[in-house]
């Protein structure tokens, strides 16, 4: 068992970091004030490799695993977690479901694009009567000669307005429930797609989020992505690495509340003295400091496992659902050490108290991933 970083996954994190400095950090207040999704640093982000992690090098791919890939996550949350949030849906979301389940054309023609961040990708699962339950999926698509035609809507949709190309699941077979949808490619230009209102949120308000809506969209028999009635099912071992991303997101954005908290205590003083000094203040950096370290460990062990090709489905589950609810206690901890200040947005700890609660929703709820854990546990 190793708990050392390799020399290659130590300058990973000095490259991805003096990014988010350089790059990203002047800008956080205005993208998030103004709603502005941010194009060039996510470009510039594909020609360093961050859109392109987990694939590999022939494919316009960095051939990274997941532990260098959650590095990439939690240092850019660390800075703004709309980015991170960002790349984590386009590497984990759309760039891997074409990946995993595509054939060899498909991958050819899609992954190194979105590799390169020559593309953006987005992936669409969730309807406006339909989350976690896939059984009240309304999108279908029906079979007319060579063609598929899609009638649906989808909202909640990470990187929509911005995407080149969609992953969407539709229903095929009603009667096969879980095992009656399917998968397609949806290229933005295709007549009978639109993208719909764009979501005006409480946090990461530089990731687009908004609806798409398919309205007798006719898509060829080469944009089905995998096996017809298999669309849900892939979707489960995609979402079994999207966690691990949403973790290590949720790791960056505790990890800056944190740096920010640590930082204002020892410059805040009160009664002639930091109040880094105060029992009080120390023990909540503690108790912070102790929780983010834990969730990186499951964090890690989750991508540790899926580079060695075992099943996650219950480790990146413990690994989400944790480190997100660490993140609502260390940035609501944070918030509290900066005082008045904390409520204020001229310091960061303001923003990460509003972008962090996502990650406790976002690629299943907490509630959800108790189930899924309590699944896993009661198989054994």
């Amino acid at each position: 068992m190793q708990f050392e970083f390799t020399p290659e996954q130590i300058q990973l994190r000095k490259t991805v970091r003096e990014f988010a400095e350089a790059e990203i950090a002047p800008h956080v207040l205005e993208w998030d004030e103004e709603q502005i999704f941010p194009l060039e640093a996510v470009k510039h982000a594909g020609r360093l490799g961050f859109l392109g992690a987990i694939f590999p090098e022939e494919l316009g791919g960095a051939g990274l695993g997941y532990i260098d890939y959650a590095i990439i996550i939690e240092e850019l949350a660390r800075v703004d977690p709309s980015v991170g949030l960002i790349v984590a849906a386009h590497n984990s979301l759309c760039t891997n479901h074409i990946y995993l389940a595509g054939n060899d054309e498909q991958r050819a023609k899609y992954v190194p694009k979105l590799a390169t961040g020559e593309w953006i990708g987005s992936w669409a699962l969730t309807e406006p009567e339909s989350g976690s339950d896939a059984g009240s999926m309304r999108t279908k698509a029906v079979k007319h000669g060579e063609c598929w035609v899609l009638d649906g809507s989808k909202n909640f949709i990470t990187n929509a307005q911005y995407a080149d190309v969609v992953v969407t699941m539709a229903i095929t077979d009603r009667a096969a429930s879980q095992h009656g949808v399917s998968a397609f490619l949806v290229e933005k230009h295709v007549p009978g797609f639109r993208v719909g209102k764009k979501e005006n949120k409480l946090g990461m308000r530089a990731s687009a989020t908004g609806e798409l809506a398919f309205t007798n969209c006719r898509l060829p028999e080469s944009q089905l992505l995998g096996k017809p009635g298999e669309g849900f099912v892939d979707s489960l071992r995609i979402l079994d690495g999207g966690r691990i991303s949403i973790a290590a997101l949720s790791v960056g954005t505790a990890q800056g509340a944190y740096d920010a908290a640590l930082k204002y205590s020892m410059q805040r003083k009160q009664f002639g003295r930091p109040i880094s000094e105060f029992q009080s203040i120390q023990n909540k950096l503690a108790d912070m400091a102790t929780e983010i370290d834990a969730a990186r460990l499951l964090t890690y062990r989750a991508g540790w496992m899926k580079d060695q090709g075992h099943r996650v489905t219950k480790e990146s589950a413990m690994a989400k659902l944790f480190a997100s609810e660490v993140a609502v206690r260390v940035t609501n901890e944070a918030v509290q050490i900066h005082g008045g200040y904390g409520f204020i947005k001229d310091y960061p700890v303001e923003k990460f108290y509003r972008d962090v609660k996502l990650c406790t929703i976002g690629e299943g709820t907490s509630e959800i991933q108790r189930l899924v854990i309590a699944r896993q546990l009661l198989k054994s």
